[in-house]
C-alpha cells in the first residue's frame, strides 16, 4: 500500500488517483480538509492526520503494510514564518521517521521549480546547480531546504529519495483564485461573464495540468527503478498566454478576449522545467495539451467549484 500525505490537495489527490490507475492500493492523509473528490470516492483509504503528531504517524504503520511514501502535505504561511517553517519541518520529519522505522522501498517528496529562481539557463534541468540567494515566497524556501534534508536523513537507511522538482500545476481542486498563477483566476473570470485582466500575448512559461502531474508522481514512485534521487515534475514544454486565451476562445467562440501584445518584461524566455530525466525513466508523456486541458477544466468547473 502507499501513503500520499496531503492526499485530499489537488497535487495529492490526482498522484493517489494515478496511482489507483496504475492498481496499487492507496491511502491518503488530510488534516483540514475532509471532501473526497468524485475521481477518488471509494477508491481510496482516506484517513484524518495531522502530521506534525509523531506517534499518530508512526500508527498508520501498525494498522496498514506501507511500502512507499509520497510526502505532499503542507501548511499555509501565516504572519509568522517561523511557526510555518516549524509545521512543516515537523511534518516532513515525521514522515522521513516513518519511512525509516516501516523500511519503505522509495520516499517521495515536494520541491519545486523555485528551487532554480536566480539561474537564467531555459529550460530548467536537475543537473543546474541551485543558486545561494532571496527566495520570492517561504513556500519555495522550505521546499529547497527539504531537498537536502530528505536525501541525508535517508542515506544508509535502505529508502531511496525521490525529490519532486514539481512545476506549475493547475487543474481539478486548484484554488480558482489562486495568487500563485494567474490562468485559473482569468478562466474563472471567463467562466464568470466577467472581464478578464488583459494578459500579455507571448507571456507565460511553465505549465502542466494536474491529472499529467499526479501520473508523473505516481510512475516515479512505482517503477521497478529510477536512476536519481532529483526528478522535475511538469510538462517539459512552455505555454503562452495566447495559447490559453486560444483555447478559451474555441470553448466560446462568440466571446472576444483581448491580449496585449508581446511580453510584460520585453524580448526574453520564461523559465520552464527539462523533463528528460522524469521521460527516460519512466516512459512518461504529458497526455493534455492546452487546449485538451483547458477543455477538460472548463468541463469538470461546470458541475465543481474547484
Amino acid at each position: 500500500m502507499i501513503l500520499v500525505t496531503g492526499g485530499l490537495g489537488m497535487i495529492g489527490a490526482h498522484t493517489a488517483r494515478a496511482l489507483v490507475d496504475l492498481g496499487r492500493e492507496v491511502v491518503v492523509t488530510t488534516h483540514r480538509r475532509t471532501e473526497v473528490p468524485s475521481f477518488l470516492a471509494g477508491n481510496v483509504t482516506v484517513k484524518a492526520l495531522d502530521v506534525t503528531d509523531r506517534d499518530a504517524f508512526l500508527a498508520l504503520g501498525d494498522r496498514y503494510d506501507i511500502t512507499d511514501i509520497v510526502h505532499l502535505a503542507g501548511s499555509v504561511p501565516d504572519e509568522d514564518p517561523v511557526q510555518f517553517f516549524r509545521t512543516d519541518l515537523t511534518g516532513l520529519l515525521n514522515a522521513l521517521d516513518a519511512a525509516r522505522t516501516w523500511g519503505v522501498r522509495r520516499f517521495a517528496v515536494a520541491s519545486s521549480l523555485g528551487a532554480y529562481t536566480g539561474r537564467t539557463e531555459m529550460p530548467w534541468h536537475e543537473d543546474l546547480a541551485l543558486p545561494t540567494m532571496a527566495l520570492p515566497h517561504l513556500i519555495i524556501a522550505f521546499k529547497k531546504a527539504a531537498e537536502p534534508l530528505t536525501t541525508h536523513s535517508l542515506q544508509g537507511s535502505g529508502v531511496q529519495p525521490v525529490v519532486l522538482r514539481i512545476g506549475t500545476i493547475w487543474g481539478p481542486l486548484v484554488d480558482p483564485e489562486t495568487p500563485f498563477f494567474h490562468i485559473p483566476p482569468y478562466i474563472s473570470a471567463v467562466l464568470r461573464g466577467d472581464e478578464p485582466h488583459p494578459l500579455y500575448a507571448d507571456d507565460g512559461g511553465d505549465s502542466c495540468y494536474a491529472p499529467d502531474a499526479g501520473r508523473a508522481i505516481a510512475l516515479l514512485t512505482t517503477t521497478d527503478v529510477v536512476r536519481h534521487d532529483t526528478y522535475n515534475v511538469s510538462s517539459g514544454r512552455p505555454y503562452t498566454n495566447r495559447e490559453i486565451v486560444d483555447a478559451l476562445q474555441a470553448l466560446s467562440p462568440g466571446r472576444r478576449l483581448d491580449l496585449l501584445p508581446g511580453r510584460q518584461a520585453g524580448p526574453g524566455d520564461d523559465p520552464y522545467l527539462d523533463i528528460t530525466r522524469l521521460t527516460e525513466d519512466t516512459g512518461f508523456t504529458p497526455a493534455f495539451d492546452v487546449p485538451a486541458a483547458v477543455a477538460d477544466y472548463v468541463t469538470w468547473r461546470a458541475k465543481n467549484p474547484r
